[in-house]
């Protein structure tokens, strides 16, 4: 698996502290983004939360999430929250570290009372003392947060400064993308009071350490809870690994409602959902992969989007009207840009690899975010974007009415069929999957020189496609993890 060490600096550790009248929390912020660009330790909101007890039970939720493994759980993992001030409320985001699990927890402005809140996107220190605190905030201690530095502080250059090196999976990377890509298929499926809510998530089986137990499960809505079926039938919805949903149990308790959203059924495939507590003021959402085993980085779903250079500069323009925006709306995006609706979303999708947007299923909108690192990595780092690159760049794929003809390496021939706009393919990837991660390498690569010929009316791939293959062909030896190569 491709790691890289990313340095996260805080001028000082997170901290709760006693303080007349209650209680105040300073969250510690890295180097990040905001509109007037790259700032070493901004500033996001200063004020207080109006459901204490609440608020830190969502933040721990997420802070458990991002120091999880729920498979290989042996495998340490730790990784910094991210936060995102969208200019009403304040969003905390992590990743599980098997990339299977992605949490957020949204305070909206009824949690927050305080200054105008900020611009921009960051990490956020969560650190073991902090995490100590924060389990015995109590229901009537006033909580103050402050996150971003002190601006004493920041004038001063005497602080000691707190730098972790962190090792980041470049398939954490790739889960924001798919994520969000995964979570616009989907649409309310329940919404289940407090107390059915309690009664269903503390019913939930117990898992083996590979997460599952007995298979795929799913449930299904009866009456104003969620009972069991052994089967997907229509509305109900993918269960894989209950034990990924136990961070829900730390703000349980002061949930008034679960919702639950999936994608419609289709077969028998397993399927991602969400599961979203509503809380006062606040909501934690946890998106699972359709299998505990299964992180959301090799879902194939931004490939399509990655492949052609019309999204690449479809996604320049759009990325200049998003302004920090907590919902962003297709058609306000579309009209902005005069693009087309289709090429709007695919640009999307396409900032989506860098972080550059999320997806809010409660809101069925993408918000914008800036990831604080590379933009180009999830392109880069993606195996089945590099190998139909190469071949595209080799002169491996040759055309013939709908058929495509794909020669690899090791000199096997493989064919790819377009029926209506759908590509199928006779490799193994194809067969063992039928579409349902994504294009494989070889009908990428035949989507790519089919978009090619077409803008160069030529025998070959355009001269953008070339370039993108002559872009990657020094990564092109990155070692991966191999279950996404295909």
């Amino acid at each position: 698996m491709t790691r890289s060490l990313q340095a996260v600096a805080y001028t000082r550790p997170s901290v709760l502290e006693s303080a007349p009248g209650g209680r105040r929390l300073g969250l510690e912020t890295s180097r990040g983004s905001t509109p007037t660009g790259i700032e070493d330790h901004p500033r996001f909101f200063t004020g207080f939360l109006t459901s204490p007890q609440v608020a830190a039970a969502g933040l721990l939720a997420v802070a458990d999430v991002a120091a999880a493994r729920y498979y290989q759980p042996r495998l340490r993992a730790s990784l910094d929250p991210v936060v995102t001030g969208n200019g009403d409320r304040l969003r905390f985001e992590s990743f599980s570290g098997c990339g299977g699990v992605y949490a957020r927890l949204d305070v909206l402005a009824p949690g927050l009372d305080g200054d105008g809140i900020g611009h921009g996107t960051t990490n956020v220190d969560v650190n073991n003392p902090l995490r100590e605190a924060l389990s015995r905030v109590g229901t009537d201690d006033p909580l103050h947060l402050r996150v971003g530095p002190d601006e004493m502080t920041v004038t001063t250059a005497a602080g000691p400064v707190v730098e972790k090196k962190v090792p980041l999976p470049d398939r954490w990377l790739r889960g924001f993308a798919e994520a969000q890509v995964t979570a616009a298929g989907f649409d309310l499926r329940a919404e289940l009071p407090a107390a059915e809510a309690v009664r269903f998530l503390r019913s939930l089986p117990r898992g083996t350490a590979r997460g599952r137990r007995g298979g795929v499960q799913w449930v299904v809505p009866a009456g104003r809870g969620l009972r069991p079926t052994t089967r997907p039938v229509p509305g109900a919805v993918c269960l894989p690994g209950p034990d990924r949903l136990i961070a829900l149990q730390r703000v349980l308790r002061h949930a008034t409602a679960l919702r639950v959203y999936g994608p419609p059924v289709s077969g028998d495939a397993a399927l991602a959902g969400a599961w979203e507590a509503v809380l006062p003021g606040m909501r934690l959402t946890l998106t699972l992969s359709p299998d505990a085993a299964r992180g959301f980085s090799g879902e194939g779903g931004v490939l399509d989007a990655l492949a052609t250079e019309e999204a690449a500069e479809d996604a320049e323009l759009i990325a200049v009207l998003l302004a920090w925006e907590p919902r962003v709306d297709v058609g306000d995006l579309a009209a902005a840009s005069g693009l087309p609706a289709e090429r709007v979303r695919a640009a999307l999708v396409r900032l989506g690899t860098s972080g550059r947007v999320g997806y809010d299923t409660a809101e069925a909108a993408y918000f914008h975010r800036e990831l604080p690192y590379d933009a180009g990595r999830a392109e880069r780092h993606n195996p089945r974007l590099r190998s139909a690159l190469a071949l595209v760049s080799a002169g491996a794929v040759a055309l013939d009415g709908a058929v495509g003809t794909v020669t690899a390496d090791d000199g096997h021939v493989h064919r790819v069929r377009d029926d209506a706009g759908t590509l199928s393919c006779s490799c193994l990837w194809w067969a063992k999957y039928r579409g349902g991660r994504g294009p494989c390498k070889h009908a990428l690569a035949v989507r790519m020189v089919r978009r090619g010929a077409r803008a160069g009316h030529g025998d070959g791939p355009a001269p953008a496609v070339a370039a993108a293959a002559g872009r990657h062909e020094e990564i092109l030896e990155t070692t991966v993890d191999g279950g996404e190569g295909q």
